[in-house]
Order: C-alpha cells, then structure tokens, then sequence
C-alpha cells in the first residue's frame, strides 16, 4: 500500500509517497528533472517489502510546491529538511538523474546522513554548451518551467565544488550506468564512480532510463546492495 503525503518545510511543501513496512530501514528515492514520484513505481513493489519507502516530489515537480527559486542546492537543502522533518537520523538514498546529482550532493554536505547511496546514470559533472528548452506547451504539466530553466542552467555550468565534493562522500556506493544507449558521457560516470571512495560501477545496457527500460535488471542490482 502507497500513502500520499505532504510535509509542510521552510519555504516549500514537498509530496511525497509512503510504501513498506514503519519499522524498515528508510529509504528516500528522487527522481530526475520533469519526473515525479510515481515514476518509480515500476520498481517499487520490489524495493519496498525491505524497506519504508519515501519516494519525494522535489521542489517544483508534482504535487510539490512551486516557490520559484530553483537549484540543486535548494533541492538538496529540502531533502535535509525532509529528514529532519520525519526523525529520519539515517537513510539509504537513490537518485536517478538530476535526482543523483541531489543525492550526491546530499551526501558531501551530510555524509553522516547517508548509509547507502545509489547513483543512476549521473555523471561527473562538467561544463558543458547550453542545451536548448523545448517550447512550453500551451497545456499544464506536472511541474515548473522555471524549475527546469534553472536546473538546466546550472547542469550547463556546475559548480566545481561540486565534483571535488565526490572525494568527501563517505557512504557505500554503487553507481549504475546506462551504457551506449544514453546520451550521458559514460566515461564521466565512470569518473563519478572513481571520485567517490567506496563505490562500485554496474553498467545494464538500458540507456538513460535504466530503472524504467530494464527494472528487473535495475532491482537486482540495487535490492542485494541496499541489503548487504
């Protein structure tokens, strides 16, 4: 059973849903730049008998709030205040995407924060040419315009600190790559994977949207790591 939720924090009101056993080990999933929560119910039912489940709708994605400043940083310092909130002292945290990028992020600042962290086709990030927006459409979606300019803004041009950072997680590992088929540069994942002290590389040939193309395949990976 999945309960929706929201958690009224400084600035921001985050949704989220509830799913596993109360006394399980928590488990905090983010998901990536114009994703929801929901998109990881392919994988859940597999994640959450091992585990209290708490998969976030971050700052200007779906039911969440939408106070219009926007940033991996601000999307970090939710997540922090999401634990606080909820008495959660220690979690596993995986993130996909941008959502990686929160979660690592999560992990430089907090480390004591984090027990096992899972990282999904996020790379190393660097410089690189600004990549275009699409035109918005004329209907509603399920979350900001301006969240995704500025998040994308700040993935053209992150801040060197945060690569350095990678050095400073201290929490086990595993990073899952997507191989050829995505358009992420998969030796800078390989490079995430070697900055970050106690880590482990799996590829699953599956593109960017690993845990969504290849679930089984994502869930046996993940599921034995986050039970060692």
């Amino acid at each position: 059973m999945t309960d929706e939720r929201t958690v009224d924090l400084p600035g921001v009101t985050l949704a989220y849903r509830e799913s596993g056993p109360a006394d399980g080990p928590p488990l905090v999933l983010l998901h990536a730049l114009g994703e929801r929560a929901s998109d990881w119910d392919v994988v859940l039912p597999a994640l959450a008998p091992g585990h209290h489940v708490h998969a976030l709708d971050l700052r200007g994605h779906g039911d969440s709030g939408r106070p219009g400043a926007y940033g991996l940083p601000e999307m970090r310092d939710d997540v922090l205040a999401f634990l606080d909130a909820l008495g959660l002292a220690r979690v596993d945290l995986v993130g996909h995407s941008m959502g990686g990028a929160v979660a690592y992020l999560l992990a430089q600042a907090a480390p004591q924060r984090v027990h096992r962290l899972v990282l999904e086709d996020i790379p190393a990030l660097y410089p690189r040419p600004a990549s275009a927006l699409p035109d918005e459409p004329d209907e509603d979606v399920h979350f900001d315009w301006a969240m995704v300019r500025a998040v994308r803004a700040q993935l053209d041009d992150p801040d060197p600190a945060w690569r350095e950072g990678l050095a400073g997680i201290t929490a086990r590992t595993l990073v899952v790559a997507g191989g050829a088929a995505s358009h992420v540069p998969q030796e800078r994942i390989a490079e995430l994977a070697r900055r970050i002290p106690d880590c482990r590389l799996v590829t699953i040939e599956a593109g960017h949207l690993v845990h969504g193309a290849r679930p089984e395949e994502f869930v046996a990976v993940v599921a034995p790591f986050l039970s060692e």
